[in-house]
C-alpha cells in the first residue's frame, strides 16, 4: 500500500506475536509510565552503541486491576474518588517521586497525572507509525517512530496532551510528518482491532509492566526468550546482545551521560550540605533484611560502596516475605492473573542474578538473633566497619549459600567466635538491651511504606533497592 501524499512505502500489519520479531530485542512501552517514560533515552544510546536496532511496541498497562484506582478532583490537588490501599498508595506515591529525581537529572518534566489515563489511542498512533517503515527504518534517529514517541511522551509528561482525544493524536501526526490519510478510521477499525489483539497477547504471554524487553533468541531460563521488566537491566541486556564478554553485570539505574551537577547538589539532603556525617566520612544509611534474596543479592555491590570512600551503616529489618505465585486457575480476572505472573517473573528474576542457585527464596528464617548480633557488634563492641561487613556477608553465606539456621543464640555465638571475637555478655545481651535496640532500629522505617529491601537514605529520603546505588554514590559524593 503507497501513501500517495507522502510517497513512503506503507506496510499492513497483521497480529503480531508478543515475543516474536525479526529485530533481536523486542521493546514494550506505555505512554502513561513515568518509568517507560525514562527508559527511552538510555535504551536508545544502548542500541546507538551496539549498533543494533529494536522492535518497540505499545503495550497499556491496566493500573487498577493491580493497583486500583484513584482520580483528582478539577483543580488537580485532592483526591476526588480512589479505592487503593495504604500499602498501593504508598507504592505509588514512592513511584513518581523516584522518577521525578531521575528526570531532573536530564532536564525532564514529570507532572503528577490526575486520573489514570487510558493510553489506547496513542497506542494505535504508534502502531499507524510502524507500518510507515522496516524495523532498522525505525529505529534511525530522527525517525518518524522516534519523533511520534516524543511528541507523546514529552507534553503528555507536562500535562499539555490529551492522549484520549483523537484530534490530539492526529495533530500529533501532522506535526512529526507523519501520512494522515485514513488515520481517524484505523483508530475506529483495523488499528483498535491490532491493538487489542496484541495487548490481550502480550499480557497472556508474560508482559506485565513497562519498559518490558524481550530477548527472543537467547535461551539462559527459558527455551525460547529471555525477558526483562525495568530499565535497571539494560546494562544485562548490552552485555547478552553484545556476547556475554566478562562478567556478567547486575542492575543499576545508570545515570544520564549529561547528569546535571546542580541537580544532583541541589536535590541532595541539609545533612549532605553541611557534610555532618561521623567522621566527616560520607555515610550510607541502609536498612537490610537477612532473610530477603533482594538484600543477599546486593550485599557485593553494598560493600564495593566503600571503595567510594563512604562508610555504610548497617540497619537490620524485617520485611515482608516474597509470595510465592499461585497456581494458575482456568479462569483468571486481570488482577489475579497479574500477581501471578509477576511472582513467577520475580522469582526468574532472582535466580538470574544469584550467585548460586537458591533453594528458598520464600523462607521465613527467624532472624532476630542474627540482627541483635550485628547491634552488638555496634553498639556494645563498637567494632571497626570491616568487622561489620565480615558478620553481615557471614550470616547472609550462613543463611542463603549454606542452608543453615541462624534462629538461635548459639548460631550467632559460633559465627561470632568464627570472626575471632569474644562471646562474653552476648547471651546477656540477646535476652534484654539487643531486644530494647532491635525494636528501636526496626521502628525508624514505617514497613508499611517499604516494599523490599534494601532501602537506602540520605536524612530522610528513600531508595529503594540496590539498583539506585550510582545515583547514592554521585548523591553522596557531590554533597561533601
Amino acid at each position: 500500500m503507497k501513501n500517495t501524499q507522502s510517497g513512503i512505502s506503507m506496510t499492513d500489519l497483521e497480529e503480531i506475536k508478543p515475543f516474536e520479531s525479526k529485530a533481536p530485542l523486542i521493546i514494550y512501552i506505555d505512554f502513561k509510565s513515568p518509568y517507560a517514560y525514562l527508559s527511552v533515552a538510555p535504551t536508545r544510546e544502548m542500541l546507538s552503541k551496539l549498533n543494533v536496532i529494536a522492535d518497540w511496541r505499545p503495550f497499556v498497562l491496566d493500573i487498577p486491576s493491580y493497583l486500583g484506582s484513584a482520580k483528582l478532583d478539577k483543580g488537580g490537588k485532592k483526591v476526588s474518588k480512589q479505592n487503593r490501599t495504604e500499602e498501593q498508595w504508598s507504592g505509588v506515591k514512592y513511584a513518581y517521586f523516584d522518577c521525578r529525581r531521575y528526570a531532573n537529572l536530564s532536564g525532564m518534566t514529570i507532572r503528577g497525572t490526575v486520573k489514570i489515563w487510558n493510553t489506547d489511542l496513542p497506542s494505535i498512533g504508534m502502531l499507524w507509525v510502524k507500518q510507515f517503515s522496516d524495523l532498522a527504518g525505525q529505529c534511525e534517529a530522527g525517525s518518524l517512530l522516534e519523533r511520534y514517541i516524543d511528541s507523546i511522551y514529552d507534553p503528555f509528561w507536562k500535562r499539555e496532551l490529551d492522549v484520549e482525544n483523537p484530534s490530539m493524536i492526529l495533530k500529533v501526526l501532522k506535526e512529526i510528518g507523519a501520512p494522515t490519510d485514513g488515520f481517524l478510521d484505523y483508530i475506529k477499525g483495523k488499528g483498535a482491532s491490532l491493538n487489542e489483539k496484541l495487548q490481550r497477547s502480550a499480557f497472556k504471554a508474560g508482559v506485565f509492566g513497562v519498559p518490558t524487553y524481550i530477548l527472543p533468541n537467547e535461551s539462559v531460563n527459558d527455551p525460547k526468550h529471555e525477558k526483562f521488566f525495568g530499565r535497571e537491566h539494560l546494562s544485562r541486556i548490552s552485555w547478552l546482545l553484545s556476547g556475554r564478554n566478562g562478567e556478567a553485570p547486575s542492575t543499576a539505574y545508570n545515570l544520564p551521560r549529561q547528569a546535571d551537577k546542580e541537580a544532583l547538589v541541589k536535590s541532595a539532603t541539609d545533612q549532605l550540605k553541611r557534610n555532618r556525617f561521623p567522621s566527616d566520612i560520607p555515610e550510607l544509611t541502609t536498612f537490610f533484611d537477612f532473610n530477603n534474596p533482594y538484600s543477599y543479592l546486593a550485599l557485593e555491590a553494598i560493600k564495593a560502596v566503600k571503595k567510594e570512600g563512604i562508610s555504610i551503616n548497617w540497619k537490620p529489618f524485617s520485611s515482608k516475605s516474597l509470595n510465592a505465585p499461585d497456581k494458575e486457575l482456568p479462569k483468571e480476572d486481570r488482577g489475579t492473573m497479574h500477581r501471578r505472573i509477576r511472582s513467577e517473573y520475580i522469582a526468574n528474576d532472582i535466580q538470574r542474578y544469584a550467585p548460586h542457585d537458591l533453594k528458598n527464596i520464600y523462607s521465613e528464617a527467624d532472624c532476630q538473633f542474627a540482627d541483635m548480633g550485628l547491634l552488638w557488634l555496634q553498639k556494645n563492641l563498637k567494632v571497626d566497619s570491616g568487622v561489620v561487613d565480615s558478620y553481615v556477608t557471614m550470616v547472609f553465606h550462613h543463611l542463603w549459600k549454606d542452608s543453615g539456621s541462624v534462629s538461635t543464640t548459639s548460631d550467632i555465638e559460633k559465627i561470632i567466635i568464627e570472626l575471632g571475637l569474644s562471646i562474653e555478655g552476648w547471651n546477656e545481651y540477646s535476652d534484654g538491651l539487643g531486644l530494647e535496640h532491635l525494636n528501636e532500629v526496626r521502628s525508624q522505617i514505617d514497613p508499611k511504606i517499604i516494599n523490599v529491601t534494601p532501602v537506602f537514605f540520605i536524612g530522610t529520603e528513600p531508595f529503594q533497592g540496590h539498583s539506585q546505588l550510582p545515583l547514592l554514590i554521585a548523591r553522596l559524593k557531590s554533597g561533601v
